[in-house]
């Protein structure tokens, strides 16, 4: 069944009940009530409610309006509940029956909105009424009459608050609102003939002021009784005092609208706000008249701030006595017609063009006319001239760049700044407005924002914010620094990376980069590392491009906000991603434990897929911070080595963070722990590992002795390298407490000492040192060799292969011992 076919079924069945329910005229009257009531309701508001709470709906607001003085609104706030109301509803309901006046409905809403209250459903019939001399509803009608009224039946549905204070607080609100409205409505005549008082009481100053700045005042202020301003509010003002003294005191009685019998006779507030010098100017006849924002918002009709204008008033002898001052809002036809043919701003923007010295009909000329008839429509009207020439003269200059500029206008009473910005429309997003939003607000030191944006085919967009001052607009306010906030922030992520590139590796290289993995980078990535921090990763990528079947990329580094007990490892894989089982045993044995892991998936413009992984650690060995500028290049060449295979993955890597050894030196610490146990050795490689990582300084210098007895290139001072090596060795195992550590540690050194030759220091046709280590030993000299000694042997060791090659002389006539 359409929803339009089960209204209709509804509402018949409801009309039955009341029949059923009630007798008589009052259900002839029920039922021409419910016929008004929800005749206009959307079906989709209706089809889903039970019959009898459309029934409660209906005869609670009949009931609420059987009894209403005309003139008076009556108002209810409440939660029905079965036993009071003999119906419920999830929300709290708000009753209205009010004489039907314009504004009615947009005011209560609005209200509403202020106290941050949803409204879920909004019923408002105006019904034909005719009451008895005590209010009493005597019928409901369907043509106008003799002694019938036109009255607004509100009820609205908004979100529950079950705190009988708030409740109370509500209702006393739109009973404050709905009195504007009715005090508006009924002096609306009234005001009009105001504004006609207002020209004429400007005549004394026609001598006093520019002939066509007269005429073009008079004739704004006809072009605003002519239905261009929602007249709400009215009072007269007169000046008493001179030069600093002066003050601004309202004329009792002389209220209207909304100003209606509000502080007669008091001394006005928003001129006494006013800067020193704007108040010595208010004897001066010109601005003959001049429009602000009030530092309210309107209670009727529209939740904005109150459009204000000000009209001077004169003595026979042309001396400034006072001031009328019209409360509104501009209506829909003063925004949306042009500005050529609406008094004042015409004449500001014939000003602002002549001033130029632009003809109109060149092309800058146009572009000149263009932004000032696009200008938004409330800063037209409240921009002096002058103001408004100075800020469309520098938006020209700005029309075919893509820069971000912000323009900044004070309001003569101290209460609030515009600030107009102009964004590359690209770059224009509400992230971005928000953002310029909290940098003006802590500039000026309010929380009272208001914006209007306009994005349009212009390649600028703008923002127009208007900051409410209560605390005064600051004497410092510096607006080239606040400029560059914006300008800092609207940057996106991409584009410092993209400005990062080109100061790293210039322009046409950075450009070329920036195509291809500019828009690589997750959020999630974003989110955690600055735009420069990215561009090493870019050249790996990069780099990954030429050896994707055997890259990987990495780097060892420390944040500038991270604890120095901390260190952080990037890999980067392409193609497939590194699984946390196989990078883990690696860097939990290099020394370090993993506390963090943040993945995360890249992909180049090309469309190739790269995984990285960057691990968050702190180091396990050592004492101190981590120096990673020096262990950097060491460190990464093990973990690669590890990873391809090329070295064993095993305790003895912990000696890079703990000794600063490279892959290369722990390879022939490693390979002494293996013949050791190979001969027969009672410690265990682990423990052999915890004595070398206890002992960091003297696991460096065990290094540096096979460096000095074997390395080739240094046998003009070999003899006194390795004595100076052995003797701090020596002083170096004096500290050592643990018997057991002593003892490997000196049968290594013993093994050294047995070495005769290696092949540590040959190297293949590729650069790279063998995949295999040969270190060729006298066993006479080998501690611990069980017998029968041979003449030689020959260890040798490569992570996947152990050997020993056994000589009983000179000659090579032994065997392999495995």
């Amino acid at each position: 069944m359409r929803k339009e076919d089960r209204k209709l079924e509804l509402l018949d069945q409801l009309r039955a009940m009341i029949r059923t329910k009630l007798d008589g005229a009052q259900a002839d009257i029920a039922d021409r009530f419910v016929a008004s009531f929800f005749r206009d309701v959307a079906p989709s508001d209706l089809v889903d409610r039970e019959l009898l709470d459309l029934y409660g709906t209906a005869l609670a607001q009949l009931r609420f309006a059987g009894d209403r003085t005309p003139g008076t609104p009556k108002i209810r706030v409440y939660n029905p509940k079965i036993e009071q109301h003999g119906w419920q509803s999830t929300h709290t309901v708000v009753e209205i029956v009010n004489d039907d006046m314009p504004f009615l409905v947009d005011s209560v809403s609005n209200e509403l909105s202020r106290h941050g209250l949803g409204i879920h459903l909004i019923i408002h019939p105006v019904l034909l009424v005719r009451r008895g001399a005590d209010g009493k509803l005597i019928d409901i009608v369907d043509q106008p009459g003799e002694g019938v009224r036109a009255e607004s039946m509100m009820h609205l549905e908004i979100d529950r608050q079950s705190d009988q204070s708030v409740l109370e607080e509500v209702e006393a609100s739109l009973a404050a609102v709905l009195e504007d409205v009715r005090f508006a409505v009924e002096d609306w005549q009234a005001m009009r003939e105001r504004i006609a008082d207002a020209i004429e009481e400007t005549q004394p100053a026609r001598d006093l002021v520019d002939a066509e700045d007269f005429e073009e005042c008079k004739a704004f202020l006809t072009w605003l009784a002519d239905d261009h301003f929602t007249l709400l509010g009215y009072s007269s003002y007169r000046l008493e005092g001179d030069g600093d003294a002066v003050q601004l005191r309202r004329v009792k009685g002389s209220g209207l609208g909304i100003l209606r019998g509000k502080d007669d006779g008091a001394l006005s507030e928003s001129f006494k706000a006013m800067p020193l010098a704007a108040r010595r100017r208010a004897r001066e006849p010109m601005p003959l008249v001049s429009v602000a924002k009030a530092h309210t918002r309107s209670t009727v009709h529209r939740s904005t701030y109150l459009d204000f204008v000000g009209v001077r008033t004169f003595a026979d002898d042309g001396t400034v006595i006072g001031e009328n001052r019209f409360l509104g809002l501009f209506t829909s036809a003063a925004y949306n017609r042009s500005p050529r043919v609406i008094p004042l701003l015409r004449h500001k923007i014939d000003y602002v063009v002549d001033k130029s010295g632009l003809s109109p009909s060149g092309h800058a000329g146009k572009a000149l006319v263009n932004i000032l008839e696009t200008y938004p429509r409330d800063e037209l009207f409240q921009s002096s001239r002058d103001q408004l020439a100075r800020i469309a003269f520098e938006i020209l200059q700005l029309q075919d760049r893509q820069h971000i500029r912000l323009f900044v206008r004070r309001d003569n009473y101290e209460r609030f700044v515009s600030c107009l910005v102009y964004v590359p429309r690209e770059r224009y997003t509400t992230a971005l407005r928000t953002r310029m939003e909290a940098i003006l607000g802590k500039a000026l030191e309010s929380d009272e924002i208001d914006f209007q944006a306009q994005v349009s085919e212009s390649m600028l967009a703008r923002v127009l914010f208007t900051v409410r001052t209560p605390k005064g607009i600051p004497e410092d306010l510096d607006v080239e620094a606040i400029e560059r906030e914006l300008v800092d922030t609207s940057y996106s992520w991409t584009d410092r990376l993209k400005q990062a590139l080109l100061d790293t590796v210039g322009e046409e290289e950075g450009n070329r980069l920036y195509r291809a993995y500019g828009q690589a980078f997750p959020i999630s990535y974003q989110e955690n590392q600055a735009a420069r921090a990215a561009v090493p990763d870019i050249k790996a990528l990069a780099a990954l491009q030429d050896d994707r079947a055997h890259g990987l990329a990495m780097s060892l580094y420390r944040r500038l906000e991270d604890p120095l007990d901390v260190v952080r490892f990037k890999l980067i894989h392409p193609d497939s991603p590194i699984y946390l089982a196989d990078a883990l045993p690696i860097l939990e044995n290099m020394g370090l434990r993993v506390l963090q892991e943040e993945p995360h998936q890249l992909r180049a413009r090309d469309d190739r897929f790269f995984s990285m992984h960057d691990f968050n650690m702190k180091p396990t060995v050592g004492e101190g911070p981590i120096d990673v500028d020096a262990v950097r290049d060491d460190f990464q060449d093990a973990f690669e080595r590890i990873w391809r295979g090329k070295v064993e993955n095993d305790g003895f890597n912990r000696l890079v963070l703990a000794a600063g050894l490279s892959a290369r030196e722990i390879v022939v610490l490693r390979a002494y722990c293996k013949y050791m146990l190979q001969i027969g050795s009672p410690f265990s490689q682990a423990y052999i590992e915890r004595t070398f990582t206890s002992n960091p300084g003297i696991a460096a210098e065990v290094a540096a002795l096979f460096d000095a007895r074997f390395d080739p290139d240094l046998e003009a001072d070999r003899a006194a390298r390795v004595k100076a090596i052995e003797e701090r060795i020596g002083e170096k195992l004096e500290q050592v407490a643990i018997l057991d550590e002593d003892r490997i540690l000196r049968r290594y050194l013993g093994l050294m000492e047995a070495t005769l030759r290696t092949n540590a220091f040959q190297r293949g046709e590729d650069g790279e040192h063998k995949p295999y280590l040969s270190l060729k030993f006298d066993p006479a000299r080998v501690p611990g060799m069980p017998l029968p000694k041979p003449a030689y042997e020959i260890f040798v060791y490569a992570p996947d292969v152990e050997g020993v090659h056994l000589r009983g002389g000179k000659v090579a006539r032994g065997g392999l011992r495995w």
